[in-house]
C-alpha cells in the first residue's frame, strides 16, 4: 500500500505538466498559476480553519518567512507554466526538478559548505545537459522557436523552488504541513492575481471546459493529492527515498507528453536529458549525505 501511495503521488506530480498544457489553452500562465495555487489553498485553508488545535498566527517572524516563500513559490508556478509555451514537457519538468542543484550551491555560497567531488560533478552534468538542450532548435513546443527562453522559465522556476525549500526548512520541525502550505499557497495566489491584471490574464471562459479541467486537475491531483501523499510518505520512507522518488517525475512527464502530443526528443536534447538526469540524482544523493531534506518538488 505504501509503495502504491508513493507511486501514486508522482504519477499525479508528474501528470502537472499535461494538464497545464491542456490550461493553457484557455488562459495565461500567470492566470493559470493564480487558479491553480487558489483553489489549493482555498481547500488548505478551510482544514487549517476547522483544525482544532491549529493556532491562527504563528507570529511574526514566522509569518513573514512564510510570506517570503510564498512569493518563490508564486515565481516557480508562473515561470514553469510559462516555460510550457516554448519549450517540451519532457524538458520543461526535467529542468524545473534541478533544483537541488540551486540548493546546493547556496550552501556552498552562503553557509560555506565545501562542496563534496559529487557535486562539482553534479554542477559539471547540469551545464553539459543544459547547453546540450538549450542548443537544440528542435524543441517541440506550442510556440515554436523560443527554446532558450522556455528553458530560461523552467530553470527560473527550479531557483525560485531552492529558495521556497531553503525558507521552509527553518519552520519545516516547528509547524504542521496544514500550517506551512495554507500560507504558501495563499500568498503565492495573491502575489500573482494583481500581476495577472497588469498582463490583461483572464481566467478561462465559462465554456473552456478543457482549460477548466487542467486548471482544476492540477489544483485538485498535482497540488493537493500528489504533493499531500508525498508528505504522508515521509511516514513509511526515509525522505532521501521520497526524494529520489521524485526523480520518476520527469520520467512520467515525457512519457504523457509523447503519448497525449507526440513530443519525442531529438538525440541533442535525449543526450541532454540524460546529463540533467543525472546531474539532479547526483546533487540529490549529495544532499541526502548532508542532511536527509525533505522531497524536493512541490
Amino acid at each position: 500500500m505504501r509503495y502504491a501511495v508513493l507511486g501514486g503521488a508522482q504519477l499525479f506530480v508528474g501528470a502537472a505538466a499535461i494538464f497545464a498544457r491542456f490550461a493553457l489553452t484557455g488562459a495565461g500562465p500567470i492566470a493559470v498559476s493564480y487558479l491553480r495555487l487558489g483553489i489549493a489553498a482555498a481547500v488548505m485553508l478551510a482544514l487549517l480553519v476547522l483544525h482544532p488545535r491549529t493556532r491562527a498566527y504563528l507570529g511574526g517572524a514566522r509569518e513573514i518567512l512564510l510570506a517570503i516563500a510564498g512569493v518563490a513559490l508564486a515565481v516557480h508556478f508562473a515561470g514553469w507554466i510559462a516555460s510550457l509555451e516554448f519549450t517540451s514537457i519532457a524538458l520543461a519538468t526535467l529542468l524545473v526538478c534541478t533544483s537541488p542543484i540551486f540548493t546546493g550551491i547556496y550552501e556552498a555560497l552562503v553557509l560555506r559548505r565545501l562542496p563534496s567531488l559529487s557535486f562539482i560533478a553534479a554542477l559539471v552534468f547540469g551545464a553539459i545537459g543544459l547547453v546540450l538542450v538549450v542548443a537544440s532548435r528542435n524543441t517541440p513546443a506550442p510556440v515554436a522557436g523560443h527554446a532558450l527562453l522556455g528553458a530560461a522559465l523552467a530553470t527560473l522556476g527550479a531557483i525560485a523552488m531552492a529558495v521556497y525549500l531553503t525558507l521552509v526548512r527553518r519552520v519545516r520541525t516547528q509547524l504542521s504541513t496544514v500550517q506551512i502550505v495554507a500560507r504558501t499557497y495563499g500568498w503565492a495566489a495573491l502575489v500573482l492575481l494583481p500581476v495577472a491584471a497588469l498582463a490583461h490574464e483572464h481566467p478561462p471562459a465559462t465554456g473552456a471546459h478543457l482549460a477548466w479541467f487542467g486548471i482544476i486537475a492540477m489544483a485538485v491531483f498535482s497540488q493537493l493529492l500528489g504533493h499531500t501523499a508525498m508528505n504522508f510518505s515521509l511516514r513509511s520512507f526515509t525522505p532521501t527515498t521520497v526524494g529520489f522518488s521524485t526523480l520518476l517525475e520527469p520520467v512520467i512527464a515525457a512519457v504523457l507528453g509523447a503519448l497525449i502530443f507526440g513530443e519525442a526528443l531529438g538525440g541533442a536534447e535525449l543526450l541532454g536529458a540524460i546529463f540533467l538526469f543525472a546531474a539532479i540524482a547526483m546533487a540529490l544523493r549529495d544532499q541526502a549525505a548532508e542532511m536527509q531534506p525533505e522531497a524536493t518538488s512541490l
